[in-house]
Order: C-alpha cells, then structure tokens, then sequence
C-alpha cells in the first residue's frame, strides 16, 4: 500500500468517545483548508463517529486504515465555506426524556454494543452509530423518536441522519447516558 501524505498526526488511543473527536475538532481548526490529518484511535466506536462528525461539520472523510488495534482516520480539512457543523435543532434533557418514559414512544441507544450491555434505558433499541444506515429500515419513520448516547454527541450526528431520510419526529437527548439517572438495567447477568 501507498503511504498516504499527511499533515499532522493525531494520537486519539486510549481515549473514548467524546474525546476522540474533542480533540479532532482542535487538531483540525489548527490546520489550513486542504491538508490531511491522521487520528489515531483504539476506540472502536471512533469509526462511526469520526466519519459521522467529519460530514457533519463539512471536512472531508477520506477513509480509516486498521492497523492491528489502531485505526488510523484520514480527514481533509475543508475551506471556510464548506465547514458550518450543524446540529440537531430538536432537543431535550434527560429528565424531559424520564418524564416521558412509558408513553408510545421509541428510545434509540446509538451506543456501541458493549456500552449498551451494561447500562441502558428499560426497553430501548440498540442501534450503534455505524450500523444506523444499514438497519435504519428496522425503524418506523413515523414514529416518535429519542435519540441517546453517551454525551449527545453520537446521538446528535444520528438524529440528523435519521431525518435527512424522512425521519419526521426526531430528537436528541443530552447529556445522554453519562449523567443518566433515571431507570437503567442491565443485560450482564
């Protein structure tokens, strides 16, 4: 294989969401438009994430390369035009999420499997971030739906996604599951 020419190299291992893209979103502000930067990661999740936030805030994905337990992520820094980050305009806090549990509605955990196992709303759906394409036609577009994950970060790049494919009640919980105090359970026993 080819060595891909970079700009910066970004040492994200050992660190798990949302520090990987934390620290991607500074190493790429301190970058000029059109040069390559590398982030290496081990969390697993990064690749969904990286990619998701990276088409968000406009820069370009080029690819991620696994090397052993490292995966190293390539993005193209964007011009000024090109790099508004959006987010989610419909948002609610987890309280306003606990209040509303038992209703006729759809939590979805976006986390990755693993984070789900071990600490998840009673009767929300698994569905991690870089499954969501593939399986969205397990969900119903008319349905009222929660979106949650750790910090609000993945969740916030999957509400958008859902509704960019017709997804009409879409919203985002934040913080999401890392100050979660209401109901959990748990899948380990």
């Amino acid at each position: 294989m080819e060595n891909i020419k970079v700009n910066e190299v970004l040492d994200a291992k050992g660190l798990a969401c949302p520090m990987p893209i934390v620290k991607t979103k500074k190493a790429i502000n301190g970058l000029e438009a059109g040069q390559v930067l590398e982030v290496e990661a081990t969390d697993k999740g990064s690749k969904a994430d990286i990619k998701a936030w990276s088409e968000k805030a406009g820069h370009q994905y080029l690819g991620t390369i696994e090397e052993g337990e490292v995966l190293k992520h390539y993005l193209r820094k964007a011009s000024g035009e090109e790099s508004i980050e959006k987010k989610h305009p419909h948002v609610i806090d987890n309280d306003q999420l606990a209040a509303r549990l038992g209703e006729s509605i759809v939590v979805l955990d976006v986390r990755e499997s693993a984070e789900y196992v071990f600490n998840h709303i009673p009767s929300s759906v698994s569905l991690p971030l870089g499954e969501l394409e593939s399986r969205m036609s397990e969900l119903n577009k008319e349905d009222e739906i929660y979106v949650v994950c750790r910090t609000g970060s993945r969740s916030d790049l999957a509400s958008q996604k859902l509704t960019e494919n017709g997804f009409s009640n879409v919203i985002n919980v934040v913080p999401g599951m890392s100050q979660w105090t209401g109901a959990s359970e748990s899948n380990t026993n």
